[in-house]
């Protein structure tokens, strides 16, 4: 989606990634979460939800997969991740509470900036007035990111907050092999358990070695093992 920020007459592109959905999503102990998301279009959704969580958790893949099942639906949607937008004047803001759903990424990137903070406070407001629907993540809970206009802070705390939970080590198998099989890779668990042993901690970081490895595996029409992984990674 493109947003033109009137105040300094530039046209931001964000896009929402297209893999980011709900079926590409392993919940593990954030199912209820998922379910919240989904439930939000329903008579009794809550129309406003603040996820918060550590770098890594799905936080963002939450977000935008919201916006692809609101779409699914025939709801148009944005996703802002403010960490990108911050250096832009918040007038980026300006009307997007004509929109059903409104889902704002890594908000703490513009806490303590006074004109952000309004520039929010109002949209919230905006939003809340037009019935509409509103999707915040953090990096921390609500009281604990930093935000000093008292009134966007109590805001903040309205609707229902959820930490994502971090997934163990068998959910992250799990994961793995879901996304796997998503991108149509025939992946054992034996080889899901030693990607996990030798890789990145992270989800989104074993998602990105995941990526890579399926492309060098059909680059050189080999099937994904072990040996091919040692070979490939230098481990």
């Amino acid at each position: 989606m493109q947003i033109m920020d009137h105040h300094q007459q530039l046209t931001l592109s964000v896009a929402v990634r297209d893999d980011a959905r709900f079926a590409n999503y392993y919940a593990g102990p954030n199912e209820q979460i998922v379910q919240s998301l989904q439930q939000q279009w329903t008579v009794h959704g809550e129309p406003y939800l603040y996820l918060w969580g550590a770098p890594g958790v799905g936080c963002s893949h939450l977000l935008q997969a919201s916006c692809h099942y609101a779409e699914g639906l025939g709801h148009q949607s944005v996703y802002l991740p403010l960490d990108e937008l911050v250096e832009y004047s918040p007038a980026v803001l300006d009307a997007m509470e004509q929109l059903p759903l409104v889902a704002l990424d890594n908000i703490q990137a513009v806490a303590g900036r006074p004109d952000w903070e309004e520039g929010l406070f109002h949209l919230f407001n905006r939003i809340r007035d037009r019935q509409g629907h509103l999707l915040i993540a953090a990096s921390q809970a609500p009281g604990h990111i930093g935000v000093q206009l008292p009134d966007l802070s109590s805001r903040l705390s309205w609707g229902m907050v959820y930490q994502v939970e971090p997934l163990e080590d068998n959910d992250k198998v799990l994961a793995l092999l879901l996304r796997a099989k998503r991108r149509g890779l025939n992946m054992s668990d034996e080889v899901a358990r030693f990607i996990l042993t030798r890789g990145p901690r992270d989800m989104q970081g074993l998602f990105d070695l995941l990526e890579t490895l399926d492309q060098a595996s059909l680059s050189a029409q080999r099937k994904l093992t072990i040996p091919f992984i040692k070979a490939e990674m230098g481990w």
